[in-house]
C-alpha cells in the first residue's frame, strides 16, 4: 500500500468519526443552535451539489433522476447528524418537562 492510499484511508476514516464526535459535543451544549450547525451545513452542501449536477444533465428524465438520487444520497449524513442531535437533546427535553411539573406543583 503506498502512502497516498494510506493518507486517503486515514482521511476517510478520521473525517466521519471527527464529524460524529463534534456533533455529539455540539448537541450536548445547553443551547439548541450549535447542534444544528453541522446538519445545516450538510444540507446546504447537498443542495449545492444537486444544483451543480442538474446543470450538467442533458434530458429532463436525467435531471429528475439526478435530483432524486443525489438528494437521497447526500442527505443520509444529514439524517444521521439529526438523529445524533435528537438523541443527545433527549436529556434536556426531559429536564424541561420536569421543570414544568415542578412549577405546576408549586
Amino acid at each position: 500500500m503506498n502512502s497516498s492510499a494510506t493518507l486517503l484511508l486515514v482521511i476517510f476514516l478520521v473525517l466521519p468519526v471527527g464529524a460524529i464526535v463534534l456533533q455529539i459535543f455540539l448537541s450536548r451544549m445547553e443551547s439548541r443552535v450549535p447542534g444544528l450547525i453541522l446538519p445545516g451545513l450538510n444540507l446546504v452542501v447537498s443542495v449545492l451539489t444537486v444544483l451543480l449536477m442538474v446543470f450538467n444533465a442533458d434530458s429532463l428524465m436525467e435531471i429528475v433522476t439526478t435530483i432524486l438520487m443525489a438528494l437521497l444520497t447526500f442527505n443520509i449524513p444529514t439524517l444521521v447528524l439529526l438523529l445524533i442531535y435528537y438523541v443527545c437533546r433527549r436529556k434536556y427535553r426531559k429536564q424541561s418537562q420536569m421543570d414544568k411539573m415542578r412549577i405546576q406543583d408549586l
